[in-house]
């Protein structure tokens, strides 16, 4: 396991879910869930901040986790969230080319948690190696 691909990931993903949950346009915008007029309906964005937050939680969940065992239980949760993302939001998004590079996102994070659960240990600065 690459637990600092692994905590990379995680934070990264936290600080988008945080920045979607306070902006839901962030997601919505490059999604199509956009009025025609540019604006974001109020229902949309009460549709997705609580997806957002659980990006969130599950990425703060994989930066912080205390060993390597909670690292790959939260890792597991987070691949298990962009399949299920990828797989609604694969029938769900209102035109072809949403629906596309929704998916393309989704199992692109997923892929590359995967990447870091089946990858190799990386050396800690400090000189020790974690598994």
């Amino acid at each position: 396991m690459n637990s600092r691909l692994l905590r990379l990931t995680g934070a990264a993903t936290a600080v988008y879910g945080l920045a979607v949950t306070r902006r839901p346009a962030l997601l919505a915008t490059p999604s199509g869930l956009t009025a025609a007029d540019g604006s974001l309906p109020r229902s949309t964005a009460a549709c997705l901040r609580p997806l957002a937050f659980r990006d969130a939680a599950c990425g703060l969940a994989m930066a912080f986790a205390p060993d390597d065992s909670a690292l790959r239980a939260a890792t597991l949760v987070r691949i298990a969230s962009d399949l299920g993302d990828a797989a609604l939001l694969a029938t769900a998004l209102p035109e072809r080319r949403h629906r596309v590079m929704a998916v393309a996102v989704s199992v692109g994070w997923g892929a590359l948690s995967v990447a870091g659960l089946l990858g190799g240990s990386q050396k800690q600065p400090s000189g020790r190696h974690t598994s």
